[in-house]
């Protein structure tokens, strides 16, 4: 039997490695002499960087940056060859941050820059960039300007040189515009500490930079898809550094060639902490059954509802890790968790 097991981080809980590991556990439960291939997974927010160095390989770059708060802090990056991969989150996430910090208005993406300005010169000409997690809505002023003053700290952003030969793809499975009710400010500044009048005034702020931006460059992409990613850092990279954006989770499963990986298996197990009709939506489980076909795909979460909706579009199973009485706190304990995805694992291969 070959078990493909490929499941998300559970948020603030387990890291996609650790889920897998469970999952493992549960399989060899039932067959201990099963195939089993773990492959750390993500869509471009947490875990990103883990997922591509198990899967390319590198060395992994530490360097100090400024966090949103502009204090500083460790942030890792991947270096393989001349290409980099980026997790935004290292220097602008949102866990870097206490509850009581969380502000918009004034975190900034700066640190993000830093990391970027860190690996053009440790040589690198791509750079995949994971979009998710962050703590800022600056629509990616912070991180310009640190590139500003890593490289023409005295001149124009037109006298950057250094990146001119530099090939920035951003990872992002958001799809939102820069601005306005469907911006980055309005869907996901409240999450971040915003008010409802921080989030106008970010808006504002927002449209006016990408007003001005349009006026200097002749082009306007703050309507592309995925602009409103991570506070608006994807308008920064497509406006100011002519950056392409592909599917975090598709990038990462091309890179791995998952469909070969995949195509002889008898179970592909995936999951996330929240399964609903947002997961139809392109987020990583649905990535996952994408590249597979005609193998059952068991989809297993801390919380389902639209279950149907789920079933409906092509997973052999849904099966929500937790009992129904289980108290929040309870349940985002590592160590429940784990024992949880064993249990669920265990029960769906002696059931099916």
């Amino acid at each position: 039997m070959k078990v493909i097991i490929a499941i998300d981080s559970f948020k603030g809980c387990m890291s996609s490695t650790e889920a897998n590991q469970a999952a493992a556990e549960g399989v060899r439960n039932v067959c201990p002499d099963a195939e089993i291939i773990q492959v750390p997974v993500s869509d471009g927010g947490e875990g990103f960087l883990e997922a591509f160095r198990a899967a390319i390989g590198g060395d992994t770059v530490e360097v100090v940056v400024h966090d949103p708060l502009m204090r500083p802090v460790v942030a890792k990056y991947l270096l393989q060859g001349e290409t980099a991969v980026i997790e935004i989150a290292q220097a602008s996430g949102l866990t870097l941050l206490t509850e009581d910090e969380r502000n918009p208005l004034v975190a900034t993406s700066y640190g993000t820059g830093q990391m970027v300005a860190d690996a053009v010169r440790h040589g690198a000409r791509h750079l995949i960039v994971g979009l998710g997690g962050s703590a800022t809505s600056d629509a990616g002023m912070g991180m310009l300007r640190a590139l500003k003053d890593a490289f023409a700290k005295d001149g124009t952003w037109d006298d950057i040189k250094e990146l001119k030969a530099v090939r920035f793809t951003i990872a992002s499975d958001v799809k939102n515009p820069l601005c306005g009710e469907n911006g980055a400010a309005h869907v996901f500044a409240p999450q971040k500490g915003a008010t409802a009048e921080m989030v106008l005034q970010l808006d504002e702020r927002a449209r006016r930079f990408a007003d001005s931006s349009a006026k200097h460059f002749g082009h306007d992409r703050s309507t592309m898809a995925a602009a409103g990613a991570a506070g608006g850092l994807g308008y920064a990279f497509l406006e100011y550094l002519d950056s392409s954006c592909k599917s975090g989770i598709q990038m990462l499963l091309d890179t791995i060639r998952f469909r070969e990986l995949a195509h002889d298996a008898d179970l592909i197990i995936t999951g996330e902490g929240t399964a609903d009709r947002q997961t139809l939506m392109g987020k990583l489980p649905m990535g996952i059954l994408e590249h597979t076909e005609g193998t059952p795909v068991a989809l297993i979460a801390g919380r389902i509802s639209d279950r149907d909706s789920l079933l409906q579009a092509g997973f052999t199973h849904v099966e929500c890790i937790n009992p129904p009485d289980i108290a929040l706190a309870e349940a985002m304990r590592k160590e429940v968790a784990r024992y949880n995805i064993i249990q669920t694992v265990y029960h769906l291969l002696t059931h099916q």
